[in-house]
């Protein structure tokens, strides 16, 4: 817009409202971006929480079919004693079938051999009675006890397909178990690259900090005087500069995710042996607890902070020059499941 000035009679431009336009548009991009993450954010934490409560719900019913498969199997075992009872007792009855019916042929072949004496052939005759009625007692627990065992044998029948089923819905909710427990090891493994990434940015491509496989390592004279635990003065604005990483990142991973930052504590090959530490374990766990007790006091939350000591025993160069043994002396972190 272009106005006059009549006093000096020079013209003016007024830009204020070029200004106001191009403000307002930076302040609506502004916004949608602000609305794109948070509905972003949204999405993502509703996702997380029905892979949870899918994972816990998974979890519940592999407990419930393990039960279940446990008691049908002990069901099986006792029918399986209850079987081979049944089969010891049936062999026995018939046995004594078999014994029954020889004294009745026996008691007829008396009877027909023409025995002199009439109470004689009747005691025979008697005698034959009876066999053939024990006999025939014994057919029917026979036939009873075979129908009890084409039963029983139906029952566990029956009882192992149960439980090949259940072995095999076993199998499928540990698949999918180990589905849901592979992606939240991927979340974790998202937030490491952010932290990795995070920490490449703030600590720059310093000589004597580096990154080995998924650790980052600092070496010991960064952080400690040579044969002390006693973190120098120096050292912290770069663990500040850790600490703060760790702090922006611990609010972005979900509360339900177990992670820990293990802080390793490791030494060179040489020997230590003085009062305060009297072995190079003692002095790698000693400067591992020194910088966790660092990051602790600047907010880390102690849950997830982890202090471990390896002394000389994960060496990163076998060498024994003194470029060797420097690489070896260090401390690593590792963001990790607990």
């Amino acid at each position: 817009m272009v106005s006059t000035v009549g006093r000096k009679g020079r013209s003016t431009i007024n830009v204020w409202p070029g200004y106001v336009d191009a403000l307002a548009t930076l302040l609506l991009s502004v916004v949608f971006l602000l609305t794109v993450f948070v509905v972003g954010q949204f999405f993502l934490g509703q996702e997380l929480t029905g892979r949870d409560a899918t994972l816990a719900r998974l979890n519940r019913q592999l407990a419930d079919l393990t039960d279940l498969l446990a008691l049908e199997r002990s069901n099986r075992q006792t029918s399986e004693t209850e079987l081979r009872s049944l089969r010891s007792t049936l062999a026995m009855v018939e046995a004594e079938r078999d014994q029954a019916k020889t004294q009745a042929e026996a008691a007829t072949v008396s009877a027909g051999a023409g025995a002199s004496a009439d109470a004689q052939l009747e005691a025979e005759r008697g005698a034959t009675k009876r066999a053939r009625s024990q006999v025939d007692v014994l057919n029917e627990q026979i036939a009873a006890m075979r129908r009890q065992l084409a039963a029983l044998e139906d029952a566990l029948s029956a009882s192992e397909n149960r439980d090949k089923e259940s072995q095999a819905r076993i199998a499928e909710l540990g698949s999918r178990l180990n589905v849901a427990l592979a992606q939240k090891v991927q979340e974790l493994a998202r937030y490491r690259s952010d932290f990795f990434g995070r920490l490449r940015q703030i600590l720059g491509s310093r000589p004597d900090i580096r990154i080995v496989g998924d650790r980052f390592v600092l070496q010991s004279e960064v952080l400690f005087p040579a044969g002390s635990a006693t973190l120098k003065p120096e050292a912290a604005p770069e663990l500040d500069r850790i600490a703060a990483a760790i702090g922006d990142l611990a609010k972005q991973i979900p509360p339900d995710l177990p992670w820990v930052l293990r802080v390793d504590g490791h030494t060179d090959a040489r020997p230590i042996a003085t009062s305060q530490f009297p072995s190079n374990w003692a002095l790698s766990a000693a400067r591992a607890i020194a910088v966790v007790q660092y990051l602790a006091g600047k907010g880390i939350a102690p849950q997830h902070l982890l202090a471990g000591a390896f002394g000389e025993f994960q060496p990163l160069d076998g060498g024994t020059t003194e470029e060797a043994y420097a690489r070896n002396r260090r401390i690593e972190l590792k963001l990790t499941e607990r």
